[in-house]
């Protein structure tokens, strides 16, 4: 036998390790930031880039792309050599993939809190960032497929059957959401609108928690979870069964976040069905990874390693329980939009990819510099802390889930509602969000003991050197199968055929439910008296956007009693057309919008954004002085418009070439609303001023980017005659 020797880039995943601690902490400790915002709503009071809608995205991208995406990169790498007998393909490719993804994330720190945003969940980076993702992915894709080429181990064990379909379904995924038309270096717009947008985004949303958050880590639980047990994986036939099953039946179940909205009801109930059916392959993975095992409980009761990995699959089980369950309609109907969709994010992000991070970690450090980890003590200790805050985290925001859609439910006798005021809902979960704060202080607690635990056994332990290996080089064999070879088998010899089959398998979802929603125009009813929005409006949503509002706000009112009743007549699917991007929402932690136009006048909303405690007692939204303070920046607005009819809104070329004398129109008729309302607070310094035919002078308020916000959400759901709701949200 010819047998090879080579090395194991050991580099490449000690950086990307590094890099994992690095960003968990980072992105945690502006989650916990994010946490105490709910009890302390002006904590960064007037500091415009730490505000609560700009640090979301931060908060989430840094947890998901930062944290996650190193620890993904770092376990492929690693898992890859060994298990195919090869050092990665090109050591250049690896730098690339991970200085590249590096200053991919610090970009994301710095551009996101200064609100440059799409405002799309989990894919708010804009365009530049969004090709060198692209790219970024295309070269780790590169590193993978050319090392599996070069493999001297014949059949590719399961873990890279998840590894190969992640980068093909990330990058399919990827592409086809992030395609918008660029206004300038870091401005673009969706090309998608409204109930398309909405499609296309939960189709990429739910499936970037398939294949960024769920099929890479099942890869990496196939690998450590029976090298840290030192058992077989408990079933081959299984994990065939759950690798295919689930690649297929995920991709499906991106509309079931859109149960009960203007998304065509074909398209909602297709969602549901295969949602309920995810419940199968993904139990098949649980139970395949807990039975793996059988025979290594006792180890189980000393090993962080394995405790680790326990409750990290453990949560799975129970995160993928709980998603099939929430994707029926009726207890859809309690959930969404509530805390108890918090909670089972958390479940999955804490337990799941948390928590098989750091057993990961634990197994990795000792191995790569040739020591033993520094205390057993504060890793179990980590673990059991880390456990607590899971708990205290999740519980009382399922209990806040519960409450708010109960509260937000209740009528009384005479069928008007029990809570008519919002924030009634509010204050009543307070409590809640105490205890949500106090368990992700004990999860982030632990985080720093690891942290810690791994410096001190670094510093004992040997530098990290390239890792000698040797294998018997591949000899070539027939490319039919034989007539005692399985089909599987033979397909686990042949990764172009896999990697074809996998990239069929997860398109023909997409297929189905994207094309005709976007192509048969009857799924999307026109309105006669739906317009575009005017200049200035299209930029007070702009600014909308640029806060992150929509963290906190829908504009979906579903056709549901309640709803209708405090909020008004239900939404329909031709009244966001010229919508790019959608801006439904995903969580109430305060009121709709969708019908906020004309309901209260100019100066409450102006006293309501310098001061919202001002105009709504007890509420947890912060101020935001900056927007009365800014000059609006009106020299994109032509722009924006040309954009805008490159994506099918009818704005005319007079439109366009008056935009700016339309814009000082309609903001001067708001400053005089201002003005004109005695309760008006006229104690607001600015450079500019003008003066009124009497001698009377003013603060200019018409080029403020208040006025423009003022603009957007007095338009609102007012290009359709309904009834307004009586009840105050």
């Amino acid at each position: 036998m010819d047998m090879q020797q080579f090395q194991y880039d050991n580099k490449i995943v000690k950086n990307f390790l590094y890099a994992t601690m690095l960003w968990g902490v980072v992105g945690m400790l502006v989650g916990l930031l994010l946490a105490f915002m709910f009890l302390f709503p002006n904590l960064t009071d007037g500091v415009s880039w730490l505000s609560f809608g700009r640090l979301r995205p931060l908060h989430t991208n840094a947890v998901i792309f930062a944290f996650v995406g190193n620890a993904i990169f770092a376990g492929v790498y690693y898992s890859t050599q060994r298990l195919l007998k090869a050092r990665m393909f090109n050591d250049t490719l690896s730098k690339i993939n991970f200085w590249g993804w590096q200053l991919i994330i610090v970009g994301a720190a710095i551009t996101l809190p200064l609100g440059y945003t799409t405002s799309k969940e989990y894919a708010e980076l804009e365009w530049p960032f969004d090709i060198a993702i692209a790219v970024i992915w295309v070269v780790f894709g590169w590193n993978l497929i050319g090392t599996i080429l070069k493999r001297r181990q014949r059949h590719l064990y399961v873990a890279i059957w998840f590894y190969i379909a992640t980068f093909v379904t990330v990058a399919v995924l990827h592409i086809f959401n992030s395609l918008e038309l660029p206004v300038s270096a870091l401005k673009s717009y969706s090309v998608y609108a409204g109930v398309q947008d909405a499609l296309v985004q939960w189709w990429y949303g739910h499936n970037a928690v398939a294949f960024f958050l769920t099929t890479p880590f099942l890869g990496l639980m196939y690998y450590f979870v029976p090298k840290a047990a030192n058992r077989p994986v408990y079933s081959y036939r299984l994990s065939i069964v759950h690798f295919w099953s689930l690649i297929f039946i995920y991709i499906w179940a991106g509309p079931h976040h859109l149960l009960y909205t203007a998304l065509p009801e074909w398209a909602q109930n297709l969602g549901v069905a295969f949602s309920v059916m995810l419940l199968m392959p993904s139990w098949g993975g649980m139970i395949n990874g807990l039975l793996t095992l059988r025979g290594a409980w006792d180890k189980v009761r000393t090993d962080p390693v394995l405790k680790f990995m326990v409750v990290a699959i453990t949560g799975y089980g129970m995160a993928t329980f709980e998603g099939p369950t929430l994707s029926l309609k009726n207890v859809n109907a309690i959930a969404h939009y509530t805390d108890w969709i918090i909670a089972h994010v958390h479940v999955g992000a804490l337990a799941w990819n948390g928590f098989l991070t750091f057993g990961m970690i634990y197994f990795l450090v000792p191995r790569l510099f040739k020591t033993k980890l520094y205390s057993l003590g504060l890793a179990n200790l980590h673990f059991w802390i880390g456990t607590l805050g899971i708990i205290i985290y999740a519980l009382p925001m399922y209990v806040a889930g519960f409450t708010q859609a109960s509260m937000w439910k209740q009528f009384n006798p005479d069928g008007t509602l029990t809570y008519g005021n919002f924030l009634e809902t509010v204050t009543e979960i307070i409590p809640m969000y105490w205890m949500r704060a106090i368990g992700g202080t004990l999860f982030i607690i632990g985080m720093l003991i690891m942290v810690y635990n791994i410096i001190v056994t670094i510093k004992q332990g040997s530098k990290v050197e390239d890792e000698l290996a040797e294998a018997v080089a591949l000899e070539r064999v027939t490319k039919k199968r034989t007539s005692s070879e399985g089909w599987h088998t033979w397909l686990e010899r042949r990764p172009i055929q896999l990697t074809i089959g996998a990239t069929i398998a997860i398109l023909i979802g997409g297929i189905v439910q994207i094309i005709p929603t976007i192509m048969v125009k009857s799924n999307v009813p026109t309105i006669a008296s739906v317009k575009p929005y005017t200049p200035l409006e299209l930029e007070g949503r702009d600014i909308y956007i640029r806060e992150g509002c929509v963290g906190c706000h829908s504009q979906m009112i579903r056709p549901f009693r309640s709803e209708v009743e405090r909020y008004g007549e239900y939404s329909k699917a031709g009244e966001y057309v010229y919508d790019h991007p959608f801006l439904w929402g995903s969580k109430r932690t305060g009121p709709d919008l969708h019908r906020l136009g004309n309901k209260y006048s100019d100066n409450w909303h102006f006293n309501h954004m310098y001061d919202p405690q001002s105009t709504s007692s007890g509420s947890i939204m912060p101020r935001y002085p900056w927007l009365i303070n800014n000059e609006l920046d009106k020299s994109q607005i032509e722009a924006k418009m040309k954009a805008m009819v490159t994506l099918g809104v009818p704005y005319t070329d007079d439109d366009i070439l008056n935009a700016q004398e339309s814009m000082l129109i309609q903001g001067t008729k708001i400053e005089e609303n201002l003005y004109t309302d005695p309760d008006f607070v006229k104690a607001y310094e600015a450079d500019k001023k003008y003066t009124t035919e009497n001698g009377e002078t003013f603060v200019e308020m018409r080029n403020r980017e208040i006025v423009a916000i003022i603009a957007y959400l007095q338009r609102l759901g007012t290009d359709i005659k309904v009834e307004t709701a009586t009840n105050n949200p």
